[in-house]
């Protein structure tokens, strides 16, 4: 990670690099609860690989160097059920600062949790924030993208898909792993015709294996890219 990156006080996301304006809700975070100030160096990004230093002057953010260009990263993705409750926002959080590429939190026949409507579209506010939150943690330049209620049939037709399995291949890789519900999945889901991976000898909760999940479909991306 490039020095300036890591060392800010703090990083935000805007929607122009080259006119950067913050939201009133990330101006009041940089100035009333991380309290930066003036002298302190903080980086801005597009989200689409490009970022740059600045200065928050007056509560606006002002420029300080050169625009830097990051190539977007091998994709990588996950898909996952939805957990009970506020885990799913763990799920959300922990892959962003893993450094996943797109995270895709599905519906499966023995899924409990369901979103649509009303519900759906505040579910999916609610997530992006707290993608965000994760990115600007992590001072991540690429966001990941968020993808909420694709269907099992559509989710294994994704490149280099397979299924997280108890009987899958401990030392497999995958760029798009696929994580089931805590019922597991049906038999019907089973029979689909890609690939099992292991993701190792105990039993986990759908939030741990999402994050476990994670950390192999980047590796295999990574290794995939470099042999290209």
């Amino acid at each position: 990670m490039n020095p300036t990156l890591r060392a800010s006080a703090a990083h935000v996301f805007v929607e122009s690099i080259d006119a950067p304006v913050l939201s009133d809700g990330d101006q009041h975070h940089l100035q009333r609860v991380l309290r930066v100030r003036e002298r302190d160096v903080v980086t801005v990004s597009d989200g689409r690989g490009a970022w740059v230093a600045a200065r928050l002057v007056g509560g606006d953010v002002r420029v300080d160097g050169d625009v830097h260009h990051h190539a977007a990263p091998p994709t990588s993705t996950v898909v996952s059920a939805i957990p009970k409750g506020d885990r799913v926002d763990w799920i959300v959080q922990k892959l962003t600062e893993i450094g996943i590429s797109q995270i895709v939190l599905a519906d499966f026949a023995r899924s409990v949790v369901r979103w649509d409507g009303e519900r759906l579209d505040k579910q999916r506010q609610r997530l992006h924030r707290v993608m965000l939150e994760a990115a600007m943690q992590s001072r991540r330049v690429w966001l990941p993208r968020l993808i909420i209620g694709e269907t099992f049939d559509v989710a294994v037709q994704r490149p280099d898909a397979v299924l997280a399995e108890p009987d899958g291949d401990s030392g497999g890789q995958a760029s798009c792993v696929i994580v089931g519900p805590e019922g597991g999945f049906a038999e019907s889901e089973l029979a689909a015709p890609v690939g099992r991976i292991g993701l190792g000898d105990t039993v986990l909760r759908v939030e741990t294996a999402a994050v476990v999940a994670g950390l192999r479909a980047i590796a295999a991306a990574r290794s995939e890219s470099s042999a290209q």
